[in-house]
C-alpha cells in the first residue's frame, strides 16, 4: 500500500478540541475550526489579533483574574521553554452578538512551547477545553439541579483559584532560591584566569527548571612545589540552596588538600572522610589532576566521576581512566584511592566536565563521550575560551540540559 503525504494543516483545522497558535507577542497566528465555533468568533476576527483585545476580562466583575493568569501562563512557557497546565479558570466571555453582555464560562487551558532549531519559543500552541457545562451539570437531580449545581461550581471555582496562587507564591518561592543559590555559587567559584601561564577557561551552565541549581563546581590551584597546577571538577547530588553550600564546603576543602597532599589520590582521602561528616555530601563525586608542568606529566584519580579528557595536538583524545574509585564517602576505610599517570606535549588541551554535559535519558553515557571526543578533536586548535562555548553549544541540548554543568579547559 503507497504511503499517503498527511496534510498537517488539514489535521489542525480538524482537531475536535478547540486549539490556537499563538506567537510569542501574544498574537493569534491561526486557530482551528473548534476554537472559532465555540468561542464565537470567526477566524478572521481571531487570527493576525492581540489574545487580551480579543478576550479581556468582564469590566463588570472587579475579582476577575483570568486574563491575569492566562497572561502569566504563557509568559511562564516563553520564559522556560516548558509546558503550562493551568487550574480551572472562570473567564467569561462577550457575546459577540451583543456586546456589553457578558457570558459565564469555565475553561481548562493547557499551554506549549514549540520550539525552533535554536530552542526558543517560536509559537506557543493553546489548547482549552470548555467544562462550562460540565460544571453546571453536577447539580444532582432536576429539582435540586440548580442550587447544588451553584454550590458546586462555586467550590470548585474557589479551589481552582486557590490552588493556582498556592502554585504561584511556590514558583516565585522557588525563583527567589534559584536567584540566591546562584548568586552564592557564583561567589564561591572561581573566576576564570591564567594559571601558571597556561591559558584556562571554565563555564558553568544551570539546568533548566526551577532549583535544578548548583551541584557542580570546579577549580584550578597551583600547587606548592614546583611548576605544577590542579584542576578539579565535582558534583554534589541535589539542588538549590543546600547543594551550593555542600558545594562550596567541598570544594574548599580539596582546594586546600590539593596544595599540601603527595598527589590527587591523597587529596580525595582527605576530601573523602570530610565528606563523610558534610550532611548532603552522600554520593558526591569529583576528580582531580596535577599537572606537572616540566616534566609533562599529568597524575590523575576520580572519585566516581567521569574521567577528564586529554587531547594531544595531534587530533588523538585520551579518555583518563585508569584511577576510577567509588563515590566521596562511600567508603570509611583509610584504604588509598587509586591513581595514574599520562604524559603529554606542549600544546595539548586538558578537559575536565560533569555528567550534564554528557548524559542523557535514555542514551548510554558511551555516546556522549563520543560526542564530547568529536567535538573536542575536530575544534583543538580552538583557544580555551572559543572552544569552552563551541563544546557547549554541540553538546547541550537547544533548550538547556536537565542538569547543571561545569566544565573547564587548560592548554598545557
Amino acid at each position: 500500500m503507497a504511503e499517503t503525504a498527511i496534510d498537517y494543516g488539514a489535521v489542525f483545522k480538524a482537531l475536535p478540541g478547540m486549539v490556537a497558535l499563538l506567537t510569542p507577542e501574544l498574537v493569534y497566528a491561526d486557530v482551528n475550526e473548534e476554537f472559532a465555533r465555540v468561542s464565537g468568533r470567526s477566524r478572521e476576527q481571531l487570527i493576525g489579533q492581540y489574545l487580551f483585545d480579543v478576550f479581556p476580562d468582564n469590566p463588570n466583575d472587579p475579582a476577575a483574574t483570568g486574563m491575569r493568569n492566562l497572561e502569566a501562563s504563557l509568559y511562564r512557557v516563553l520564559a522556560t521553554g516548558e509546558r503550562d497546565t493551568m487550574a480551572l479558570q472562570r473567564y467569561d466571555v462577550q457575546d459577540p452578538e451583543r456586546p456589553g453582555q457578558w457570558q459565564k464560562r469555565y475553561w481548562s487551558p493547557v499551554n506549549a512551547p514549540l520550539l525552533g532549531s535554536d530552542g526558543k519559543v517560536v509559537l506557543i500552541l493553546h489548547r482549552v477545553e470548555e467544562v462550562t457545562e460540565l460544571i453546571r451539570a453536577r447539580g444532582g437531580p432536576p429539582g435540586n439541579r440548580g442550587s447544588r449545581g451553584r454550590v458546586l461550581e462555586a467550590e470548585l471555582y474557589t479551589r481552582a483559584r486557590e490552588l493556582q496562587e498556592l502554585n504561584e507564591r511556590l514558583r516565585q518561592a522557588h525563583s527567589r532560591e534559584r536567584e540566591v543559590a546562584l548568586a552564592l555559587q557564583k561567589a564561591m567559584l572561581p573566576a576564570p584566569r591564567q594559571v601558571r601561564n597556561h591559558p584556562a577557561a571554565v563555564r558553568y551552565r544551570p539546568a533548566v527548571g526551577a532549583l535544578n541549581v548548583c551541584g557542580d563546581w570546579y577549580d584550578l590551584v597551583d600547587l606548592v612545589g614546583g611548576n605544577r597546577i590542579g584542576v578539579a571538577v565535582g558534583d554534589v547530588v541535589g539542588h538549590g540552596l543546600e547543594a551550593a553550600g555542600v558545594m562550596g564546603q567541598l570544594r574548599s576543602a580539596l582546594s586546600a588538600a590539593s596544595r599540601v597532599a603527595d598527589g590527587p589520590a591523597q587529596a580525595l582521602d582527605v576530601l573523602g572522610r570530610y565528606a563523610h561528616v558534610i550532611d548532603g555530601a552522600e554520593s558526591a563525586t569529583a576528580v582531580t589532576t596535577f599537572v606537572d608542568c616540566d616534566r609533562h606529566v599529568i597524575t590523575y584519580s576520580s572519585a566516581g566521576h567521569p574521567p577528564p579528557v586529554l587531547v594531544h595536538r595531534d587530533g588523538r583524545t585520551e579518555f583518563l581512566d585508569q584511577a576510577t574509585d567509588t563515590p566521596l564517602d562511600a567508603r570509611p576505610d583509610p584504604i588509598r584511592r587509586p591513581q595514574a599517570e599520562t604524559t603529554f606535549t606542549p600544546g595539548a588541551t586538558l578537559v575536565l566536565y560533569t555528567d550534564g554535559l554528557i548524559e542523557r535519558r535514555r542514551e548510554d553515557i558511551d555516546k556522549g563521550l563520543e560526542r564530547l571526543a568529536d567535538a573536542l578533536r575536530d575544534h583543538r586548535d580552538q583557544d580555551p575560551e572559543t572552544l569552552a562555548d563551541t563544546v557547549l553549544l554541540e553538546l547541550l541540548p537547544p533548550g538547556g540540559a536537565t542538569d547543571d554543568t561545569a566544565l573547564i579547559i587548560v592548554r598545557l
